[in-house]
């Protein structure tokens, strides 16, 4: 018996792309003709070809929000938590699986990462941001000194309000990675306090930092901004204090860079050159 050849995909009729175009329902127009013939062939009934159909939008939908989320957030690095190594670090699992299970974004409470440098601190603060965006919530990541510079700017037109207010309305949680690495004075300190004081209880904030909430003043102008800015963060605050050998020293020890191997012969040298 001769096999069956499959029917062509026909093209949909101008006035049904049109409307899927206004619609703004790409998925479905691109694979509507390809998912007409395999319905007809396989005599699906009219609510499992729709099924299929609403499924794919749905799922193209889904990871176009998710993209345009990780573009958002504007990751420096791509840090994941399976690739986190909770073995080598000074964190317990209970305070590790509380933070992967990110119920702490879902009531608005903080978390401060505080440690010396190589701990930890800034892999874990992205890997729980991409984890965040991978369960729907909208995430901005700011280097301290960058969301400084961008409040700042808006001294030239009294729109630091407007900053804070556009960057905490379109997110879920801020995390702001390495704050103290470069003093603050007296101006940078309020406008980070206004920051803390908007975002208190209805958003979520990271911060990491390699100073003690008792030394912040080392990079603070006084205590009063200290106190201020500490009140406000750690009322609703999940403090993880990280210690131990940097990361990254450890790894550079157990893979030196050698420019010889031992016991390999020197390169040969080249013939000096003779005059005539």
């Amino acid at each position: 018996m001769a096999s069956l050849t499959p029917l062509p995909a026909a093209a949909l009729d101008d006035e049904l792309v049109n409307g899927l175009r206004r619609l703004k329902l790409r998925r479905i127009r691109q694979l509507a003709p390809e998912i007409c013939v395999t319905a007809r062939t396989q005599r699906w009934r009219p609510e499992e070809l729709l099924r299929v159909l609403v499924a794919e939008e749905c799922a193209a939908r889904d990871q176009s929000n998710r993209d345009l989320r990780v573009r958002t957030a504007a990751f420096p690095v791509l840090k994941t938590l399976d690739s986190f190594d909770l073995s080598a670090s000074t964190l317990s699992r209970d305070t590790f699986d509380y933070l992967v299970s990110l119920e702490w974004i879902v009531n608005h409470r903080n978390v401060a990462f505080v440690g010396p440098p190589g701990t930890g601190k800034s892999h874990l603060s992205v890997a729980l941001g991409r984890a965040a965006v991978e369960a729907g919530f909208r995430v901005r990541f700011f280097r301290a000194d960058l969301l400084i510079e961008a409040l700042y700017r808006g001294l030239a037109d009294n729109s630091v309000g407007r900053v804070i207010d556009a960057i905490l309305r379109r997110s879920d949680l801020v995390i702001v990675d390495e704050l103290g690495f470069s003093p603050l004075d007296s101006i940078a300190a309020n406008h980070l306090f206004r920051f803390v004081a908007t975002a208190y209880e209805t958003r979520s904030l990271v911060i990491t930092s390699n100073w003690p909430f008792e030394q912040w003043t080392n990079f603070l102008p006084d205590a009063t901004s200290a106190t201020a800015i500490l009140d406000r963060f750690l009322h609703h605050a999940e403090v993880v204090v990280l210690s131990g050998e940097s990361y990254r020293l450890r790894e550079a020890r157990s893979h030196p860079q050698r420019t010889e191997r031992s016991g390999s012969p020197d390169p040969p040298r080249r013939p000096a050159l003779q005059k005539a």
